[in-house]
């Protein structure tokens, strides 16, 4: 789904360090330095980055289809 602004257990801001975590870990960065670099050195705040899985592109696959079957 979309990542969430605030960790869910201290509060700190993590909403604005995905697409860098995410385009970093993608070139083929290691995930936990990138993490250090990003500020985040709490576990609570890592696993929120760490264990994020993005499916937000295949729901909006399955409600275009839906659309399409309501339109005909």
């Amino acid at each position: 789904m979309i990542i969430p602004v605030r960790c869910f257990t201290c509060g700190k801001l993590i909403g604005d360090k995905w697409e860098e975590f995410a385009r970093r870990v993608k070139s083929g960065e290691h995930p936990g330095k990138v993490l250090d670099s990003l500020g985040l050195t709490r576990y609570c705040c890592r696993r929120m980055l760490l264990s994020h899985v993005e499916i937000i592109d295949d729901i909006i696959k399955f409600y275009e289809k839906m659309a399409e079957f309501k339109e005909e």
